[in-house]
């Protein structure tokens, strides 16, 4: 998607691309071929641009077609830049931040009020807690002891203006989450069998909703973009593309085989 556009938020797909392997791939009860299914997980991303990384998830799980992917970023596509609903598999419109958490604290509390098995899981940024309606939102769900509901906090130390620290410090985010009556744990967001078992975790937990703060690399897999120092929107060299291509095959086997 991003060498046919020659730019995008591939650094932040990339960074998030093992939560969503774990979530599509071995955690999440859904119907490809039914995608209103009421008793589905949800997953929620409340970060609109980092939907590449979606989109290439719900290919690969069968909700879009893998040829739909060349329509990334174009006029009329399905696949905007910054996903919204009219996507297959999106449950929010994404774009303006710090509205995901409140969404997902929704429709938690709405599967739990229609005796439904459904779970829901909430993507966050680190740049996001910067917003006061995250925390509001944090507060109801512990109110609500909504234990069917995780929130995955992405640590990538990176936002449009700089580092979180230099933004608006929002460190330690796991007290944070701790203080206000969830589940937390923290984990390298880049190891499958570190999410697999943070989720497996979780589930143990009763009474509480669940925080796993992920602290991740932007670009991950891809040396080249792994060590620039600005990574919140990549215009890449169209030499470069082949060389992240087979950077990434590298890396495939060993997450294939965890999960």
């Amino acid at each position: 998607m991003g060498e046919i556009v020659g730019q995008g938020y591939v650094g932040q797909g990339l960074g998030i691309a093992d939560l969503l392997a774990v979530l599509y791939f071995r955690e999440m009860k859904y119907d490809p071929n039914n995608i209103k299914w009421s008793d589905r997980d949800r997953f929620v991303l409340s970060i609109g641009h980092y939907s590449i990384a979606l989109y290439a998830a719900l290919a690969e799980a069968g909700v879009i077609t893998v040829e739909e992917l060349d329509t990334y970023g174009a006029d009329q596509s399905r696949l905007e830049m910054s996903g919204s609903e009219i996507t297959p598999g999106f449950e929010m419109t994404g774009g303006s931040l710090g509205h995901g958490l409140g969404q997902a604290v929704g429709m938690a509390l709405g599967a739990r009020l229609d005796r439904k098995p459904s779970r829901i899981f909430n993507l966050l940024s680190d740049g996001e807690l910067n917003e006061g309606s995250t925390w509001e939102a944090a507060m109801s769900a512990s109110h609500y002891r909504l234990d069917n509901l995780f929130a995955f906090i992405d640590c990538n130390n990176q936002q449009a203006d700089g580092s979180p620290a230099k933004v608006l410090n929002s460190e330690p985010v796991h007290t944070k989450w701790e203080a206000f009556g969830w589940d937390t744990q923290r984990v390298d967001g880049n190891d499958v069998g570190a999410i697999v078992n943070a989720l497996e975790a979780a589930k143990t937990i009763k009474g509480k909703p669940h925080a796993i703060v992920l602290d991740t690399l932007m670009g991950k897999g891809v040396r080249a973009f792994e060590q620039r120092e600005k990574n919140h929107f990549i215009r890449v060299e169209p030499s470069e593309w082949k060389i992240a291509l087979e950077q990434l095959e590298e890396r495939a086997p060993l997450n294939e085989r965890t999960l």
